[in-house]
């Protein structure tokens, strides 16, 4: 039966108390709605619908994703790049909807929010990390949440990965130099490491051997053998391991760095990401990011005349269409010398 009183502040609480039933309280402006939410919960338990919405009605998305990034982001791979995204996203006002207030409309304004200077792959990356959580705390947090999620009505922007994007050589040394003039400036020199130039030389390594940034920072000095001149990237991407051939130029770069367990110490991604960022843009070339180093290595391993399993077995890749389909990038200017040598007439 439901109890309805009036408070000191003025406000009406509901009472619900059935029989194998949670008691239910609530709290509304005027004893109209009091008295409809009354008889609307009352109906739902004699027909045996009535859902305790109670969890969620008093939790908000901001806890969910600080739970998230505090009890299950730890065991991840990408850890920290998962709680720089987690954090950035309790920045926004969707974040202080609870669960129950929270619906489409307001994801497709979050939506929006972030899409400025994003690509579609990262706006659909924010979306699906909070779909996630959305699905975490229904089935393994057992908090009942509204029988159709806010997130199954979003559509997710069409992606191209195909980034048809290289630099020359002309420009890659020009990012070279300004990367050595920015890490000159950088507050990680504190760490008396003035004669250890981390930025250009992970711009480096990322040109000479094709690896990807986890890979390189992740690279242990233990996994390195300067004598057979290899090393070994574990856990990547794909979730294998391989070893590759370190070219002379890729070594002189990791005996520069002979301290630690690792050769390329860095604060946190987004930090390196600022000052390559600053780097390329002095350069001349905003849109080339670090992981398009790869395609640069690639191209010019291809260029070189290595044969393109010769080059898989480098990247890593498991399939020489996907290696030939995104990262070849090479041009008509590439293929001139080539081209008058083999049609050349006497």
């Amino acid at each position: 039966m439901a109890t309805i009183r009036k408070r000191k502040n003025g406000n009406w609480q509901v009472l619900i108390r059935k029989k194998n039933y949670p008691n239910v309280v609530k709290t509304f402006l005027d004893k109209t709605s009091a008295n409809k939410y009354a008889r609307m919960i009352e109906s739902q338990m004699d027909r045996s619908v009535f859902t305790d919405m109670s969890g969620a009605e008093g939790t908000t998305l901001r806890e969910l994703i600080i739970k998230y990034r505090d009890e299950i982001v730890p065991e991840l791979k990408s850890a920290r790049t998962l709680t720089y995204k987690l954090n950035h996203i309790l920045t926004y006002k969707i974040s202080y909807y609870n669960l129950l207030q929270l619906n489409s409309s307001h994801i497709y304004t979050f939506k929006k929010e972030i899409s400025v200077g994003r690509a579609p792959k990262t706006i659909n990356g924010y979306i699906q990390t909070l779909r996630t959580i959305w699905n975490v705390a229904q089935k393994q947090w057992e908090i009942v949440l509204p029988a159709q999620s806010p997130f199954a009505l979003i559509t997710f922007d069409k992606v191209n990965n195909e980034r048809d994007i290289t630099i020359t050589d002309e420009q890659f040394q020009k990012l070279l130099d300004e990367a050595d003039k920015i890490w000159k400036t950088t507050s990680w020199k504190k760490q008396k490491l003035e004669k250890i130039n981390i930025l250009p030389d992970m711009i480096k390594f990322a040109a000479i051997t094709a690896a990807r940034f986890s890979e390189i920072v992740n690279l242990l000095r233990e996994d390195v053998d300067f004598n057979k001149k290899t090393a070994t990237f574990r856990d990547t991407k794909n979730g294998t391991t391989h070893t590759i051939p370190l070219a002379d130029d890729a070594i002189v770069v990791l005996k520069k760095n002979p301290f630690g367990p690792t050769f390329f110490k860095i604060k946190s991604r987004e930090e390196f990401r600022n000052y390559y960022d600053r780097a390329r843009n002095a350069a001349g070339i905003p849109d080339f990011r670090f992981h398009d180093l790869r395609s640069f290595a690639i191209r010019r391993m291809l260029l070189s005349g290595m044969s393109a399993i010769e080059v898989a077995a480098v990247s890593n890749h498991k399939t020489l269409s996907i290696l030939h389909r995104r990262y070849s990038r090479i041009k008509p200017a590439d293929l001139m010398e080539k081209v008058n040598k083999a049609i050349s007439i006497k």
